[in-house]
């Protein structure tokens, strides 16, 4: 009994302190498969076909961003992707190929 309940045995048992468990390949495998890919410097994160990059914004301009999608009715991430979209449409249009 823990605090006057009944042990209903629904959770799993513990293993025993002498008990080795062996490793699930199965899981292991699965969640690699499920793990992004990641540069070195944990700035670029693959996902399938579009890779994900992590920005840092000085605050006023996180608020401003967040007020901006706000007003638009969209979220902040889906105005930096349409901002950067752009952008690289226009540097196309340019003629800059890097």
């Amino acid at each position: 009994m823990v605090f006057g309940r009944k042990d209903s045995g629904r959770h799993r048992p513990l293993n025993k302190p002498d008990e080795v468990q062996e490793p699930d390949h199965e899981l292991e495998s699965y969640l690699s498969a499920l793990a992004p890919e990641q540069d070195p410097e944990g700035t670029l994160t693959r996902f399938g076909n579009a890779e994900v990059y992590q920005v840092r914004l000085p605050l006023l301009a996180g608020d401003q961003l967040r007020q901006i999608a706000e007003d638009r009715g969209s979220a902040p991430v889906a105005l930096i992707q349409e901002w950067i979209m752009q952008r690289l449409d226009w540097e196309n249009r340019q003629g800059r190929r890097y």
